[in-house]
């Protein structure tokens, strides 16, 4: 049986190089960062070294750069502190954020009685422009606006640079999910006026269970995580050395490849879309990601023709043929709910059609595209 890992965007195979450089590190810099000793100052000088490095991908500065658990932590941090210790008394949102926003966004809001609003998004779930300036014009006290650079669901791409522009215009911090742009998109924070970011190594051929928030110089955020001076004093508990390697490596190689690899997966987006209409004429494409330009070059999100009996049956079926794919976000596994960001852009017969994500890398080819397209296609005519 073929084996197809088609789900990307939930996590990516950890790089060779970046896995011989944590175990590396695992053998041979044990010391602990916090330690004055030569084993502490070892471990010290890694950390920082990498740093230093990530922030020269973004062209921050390094004590911008503060190292989490991933994008969740980081998400919770900026938003919790920029309410409790910043004043935020107004946060500009949608309702396709992801989870680790959106469950964040309502503890504030019941907690801390912050007033959110949810904008209004297009027919494809894209933001417009001139909705978050209405929003912006009509809200008195400090704000902050959150809004995710790739959607994880159906790829829509954010035009950060512009949105960026206008907080900045209405004198309102900007915080964006960057989970699934950083590593795949380039982002120079002295053109982009954000304020703050997200990553997870996990989902650019790294380690999981490490990321890091950018937080800009001067935005007087308040540690989340209490216990430690480590990171600055913004994240207590000792450094996770083999996974802070991991990152950076996986970092480093994902921007020396940034074109190659995007002219590649690109190809392969196109190359399946084309499959799709070819056999399917009649399948339909979430949000914008069947247009190469306006969608993230990672994923595409599709809406079947068939008959809601037979959709129950399709996911376990191509997870017998062995392809990999998603129904909705991975961090919903296991769970009864459908997805809510298509809950929010479809309604009736469409929403009860079976939608899938397929998540491309540079380790996928057009032979295990053929293959699923071939597995769809026996499927659709039993």
């Amino acid at each position: 049986m073929h084996q197809v890992y088609l789900d990307n965007a939930a996590t990516t195979p950890i790089h060779d190089k970046v896995l011989d450089v944590m175990m590396q590190t695992l053998k041979n810099n044990f010391g602990n960062p916090s330690s004055t000793h030569s084993y502490g100052r070892s471990s010290k000088s890694i950390i920082e070294s990498c740093r230093k490095r990530i922030a020269g991908h973004f062209n921050a500065s390094a004590s911008e750069i503060i190292f989490t658990s991933g994008g969740t932590e980081a998400d919770n941090l900026i938003l919790t502190s920029a309410v409790k210790d910043c004043g935020v008394s107004n946060i500009i949102s949608t309702k396709i954020e992801h989870h680790a926003v959106l469950h964040t966004l309502e503890k504030l809001e019941k907690d801390y009685k912050v007033n959110i609003t949810y904008l209004p998004l297009d027919d494809f779930g894209s933001v417009r422009t001139q909705d978050l300036e209405i929003a912006l014009k009509n809200t008195a006290g400090k704000t902050l606006v959150s809004l995710m650079h790739v959607n994880n669901e159906i790829g829509n791409l954010l035009d950060l640079h512009a949105i960026a522009i206008l907080c900045k215009e209405y004198n309102a911090l900007l915080h964006s999910d960057t989970v699934q742009s950083i590593g795949h998109f380039n982002i120079d924070v002295k053109e982009t006026p954000i304020d703050f970011m997200v990553a997870s190594a996990h989902k650019f051929h790294g380690p999981k269970g490490v990321g890091f928030a950018f937080l800009r110089k001067g935005s007087r955020l308040k540690p989340f995580i209490h216990g430690g001076e480590q990171e600055r004093g913004m994240r207590a508990g000792t450094e996770s050395i083999h996974n802070i390697v991991g990152l950076a490596e996986a970092l480093d190689i994902a921007y020396e490849m940034l074109q190659e690899d995007k002219a590649y997966i690109l190809d392969l987006k196109s190359y399946f879309i084309s499959g799709l209409k070819k056999r399917f004429p009649n399948i339909q494409f979430n949000g914008c990601s069947g247009d190469l330009t306006k969608s993230t070059y990672t994923l595409v999100n599709v809406r079947l023709p068939i008959s809601p009996d037979k959709a129950s049956l399709l996911q376990f079926q191509l997870d017998l043929k062995g392809i990999a794919c998603s129904r909705g976000s991975a961090c919903q596994s296991g769970s009864a709910q459908g997805s809510h960001v298509l809950e929010e852009l479809l309604e009736g017969e469409e929403l009860a059609k079976p939608s899938i994500r397929f998540s491309f890398s540079r380790y996928n080819t057009k032979e295990e595209i053929d293959y699923t397209l071939q597995v769809l296609s026996e499927f659709l005519k039993n």
